[in-house]
């Protein structure tokens, strides 16, 4: 029961963040580490979780044609295999080496990410389709990224926007549309292979899905020039939570 105390309250706040600023994966990934799973346990539930999350936010950018057919075919594909090869490295990692990856790789991640908030605008943006430099970059960025998402995850996203924008030079609603759709088929990829490894603990992964669900829901539905205030220093707790309870289990 106490595990659920914690996962759900925090699945929701990551729902709600990540549809507000983006992020979201930096308070879910620690969420389920905080209940006490084991690292690469934490890792297949938070993907179960993720996968669920994305899988909805993906139909709705595709319901509003924000993702283009062909390029998201190849992000799809080369996410896939990058994902697959990330979780199964993830996999052959000790627990105790992931643990201390943590440590060291949420800071890193957090840090960057919270700098890059202005990603949420559309400004200066100009729609293109992509021609063959852009697809050329947009798969090797699908597949680096693909392949951290299956290792790691938190971040992914930014990541991923800040190429597709930057080196890629695609306009913000086709490079969040192609987002989505490489985060889903990469969530999906790793979702498998922790699958298949028995590295996902259902009752959790299932209420931690419904919370993520609802916190993505009310998150996107509130129209708050201040809601993003709320991102930084809740992340920042979460991992100062983190840290102090891996410090102390040493």
């Amino acid at each position: 029961m106490e595990a659920y105390l914690i996962v759900c309250p925090l699945l929701f706040l990551a729902g709600f963040v990540d549809s507000i600023a983006g992020g979201g994966g930096l308070i879910s990934l620690p969420a389920y580490l905080l209940a006490g799973l084991p690292p690469h346990l934490a890792l297949g539930t938070n993907k179960f979780s993720s996968a669920m999350g994305t899988t909805i936010s993906t139909v709705r950018f595709a319901l509003n044609g924000f993702i283009p057919v062909r390029p998201a075919l190849l992000c799809v594909t080369m996410a896939f295999i990058g994902s697959t090869i990330g979780s199964r490295l993830a996999l052959i990692v000790s627990e105790a080496v992931v643990k201390n990856l943590m440590i060291v790789v949420l800071p890193v991640v957090a840090f960057y990410v919270l700098r890059n908030k202005k990603l949420s605008s559309d400004a200066g943006m100009v729609e293109s389709i992509p021609d063959k430099r852009s697809l050329l970059i947009t798969g090797a960025a699908a597949l680096f990224i693909g392949c951290y998402d299956g290792f790691y995850g938190p971040g992914t996203g930014t990541f991923l926007l800040l190429i597709l924008t930057g080196a890629a030079k695609l306009g913000m609603r086709t490079s969040a549309g192609l987002t989505k759709a490489t985060n889903l088929a990469s969530n999906v990829a790793a979702l498998l292979t922790f699958v298949l490894s028995a590295k996902v603990y259902y009752p959790l992964a299932i209420a931690g899905a419904v919370f993520n669900i609802l916190g993505n829901y009310f998150g996107s539905g509130m129209v708050m020039s201040n809601a993003k205030r709320i991102v930084k220093p809740v992340i920042i707790i979460v991992l100062i939570l983190l840290f102090i309870k891996i410090l102390w289990q040493g």
